[in-house]
């Protein structure tokens, strides 16, 4: 397998990537139309962080980690390192050597479609990780393959640049050149939610405000007292 390091990628907006770390995965999904999101196989090592970077990409042959050795050179302060395999693999491709590295260089943290290990010493050192797997079976480092090149996981494109946000629910991409209006959306979310919050807390139901029970009418569905319901009575 032969492949490329692109140098140099464009990356989203300092600016922008601030403003979207101080949201959700859920929220910002939501805001970009429910798209974005990896796969519920992606979980975070660690409880209670949240990251927000651009992305640096590795496209690697399973089971060998050469290509996230000559990706770090490529990462720097604000990015995140987002790993995946030209076919399915749980190897523990990363570890605490590789996040004692990419620390270093101001990484924020890492994303991989593969498997990690050294979680112990990942969270005590506080490099965040989401991986597919937690896996302690060794790598070699062999194959050729690329960095900085686009890369799908669980059917997301993911380019180098785009801004990588990930939490306790997992992990969002957010293509660069929709990185600011994606912000703004989020905000926008958030306000709306706070209000639907003190609506909550003052003791309204969703039913009313949402009009949801106009829907429930629509479709057919119908209140029936217990007694009524037991007997038997009507639809």
């Amino acid at each position: 397998m032969s492949g490329v390091v692109v140098t140099d990628p464009p990356k989203a907006g300092p600016e922008a990537v601030e403003a979207l770390a101080g949201y959700g995965v859920a929220t910002i999904s939501e805001a970009m139309g429910r798209t974005g999101l990896l796969g519920p196989g992606i979980r975070p090592i660690q409880q209670g962080v949240r990251v927000a970077g651009t992305a640096v990409t590795v496209l690697s042959w399973p089971g060998d980690n050469l290509m996230i050795h000559a990706a770090v050179e490529q990462c720097g302060e604000g990015d995140v390192l987002v790993v995946t395999t030209t076919s399915p693999s749980t190897d523990g491709m990363f570890g605490e050597l590789f996040a004692t590295a990419l620390q270093r260089r101001g990484v924020r943290g890492l994303v991989i479609n593969a498997g990690v290990r050294d979680t112990q010493e990942l969270r005590e050192m506080g490099f965040a990780a989401w991986s597919r797997a937690v896996c302690a079976q060794g790598t070699v480092k062999a194959t050729g393959g690329s960095v900085n090149v686009p890369v799908a996981v669980d059917g997301q494109v993911i380019r180098p640049g785009d801004v990588i946000v990930a939490d306790d629910d997992g992990v969002v991409v957010v293509p660069r050149e929709q990185a600011r209006r994606t912000a703004e959306a989020s905000e926008a979310r958030e306000r709306k939610e706070a209000a639907s919050r003190a609506a909550f807390l003052g003791g309204q139901l969703g039913l009313d405000r949402y009009g949801l029970r106009e829907k429930l009418e629509r479709l057919g569905v119908t209140y029936r007292s217990y007694d009524a319901y037991a007997a038997g009575e009507g639809p």
